[in-house]
């Protein structure tokens, strides 16, 4: 009987010191090449300031083969990346016309900030509007502008004549960096 007790406790000690020592082994991080605190914080869910308050570091320098305490951090779950963004958005539907595109604003002594459509561009600086010729876009048209966006053909221009266009910027800065380029712009409606 002795030595039956004896066994079963050998064996619960095996148990619990492997227990701790698995606890242990999964409470540290060993430091490999290329791992930075950023990068251990986002594998374990856990901040770099809690790294670096549990392991005392004053800095984010790590070293390869440094032991670092996790506290009860848990690995984050290995997830895919996901595909990579693409710059070109949907396209819109609708007619698609190329034209020769400028830029204005209200930087003028003429300028009464009223658009041929009745838009105030003074009480709406940042409002997205275009100036057509409207036997090509007709006035009220919803557009989008290629490198400009979603905006209305809300004025006209005695010099906008054909597949020409001027878009509405709030400042000469911004109709300066602009300057004059050929672009597609989509007729919603």
């Amino acid at each position: 009987m002795k030595k039956y007790i004896i066994s079963i406790c050998s064996i619960l000690i095996l148990l619990f010191s492997s227990q701790s020592g698995a606890f242990a082994a999964s409470g540290t991080y060993k430091v490999k090449k290329g791992d930075s605190l950023y990068k251990i914080s986002r594998t374990y869910k856990v901040s770099v300031q809690n790294l670096k308050t549990w392991n005392h570091l004053t800095s984010d320098r790590i070293s390869i083969n440094q032991v670092l305490k996790l506290e009860s951090a848990q690995p984050a779950a290995k997830v895919s990346k996901p595909a990579a963004k693409t710059t070109t958005a949907v396209k819109p539907a609708g007619k698609v016309i190329t034209v020769s595109a400028s830029a204005y604003t209200l930087n003028c002594t003429k300028c009464s900030g009223i658009t041929a459509t009745g838009i105030n561009l003074k009480k709406n600086p940042h409002a997205k509007v275009i100036s057509v010729d409207p036997k090509v876009i007709p006035l009220g048209s919803k557009v989008y502008v290629e490198g400009y966006g979603y905006a209305v053909a809300g004025d006209k221009g005695s010099s906008i004549k054909g597949n020409k266009i001027d878009i509405f910027v709030p400042s000469k800065k911004d109709a300066i960096n602009w300057g004059r380029k050929t672009v597609k712009v989509t007729i919603l409606k």
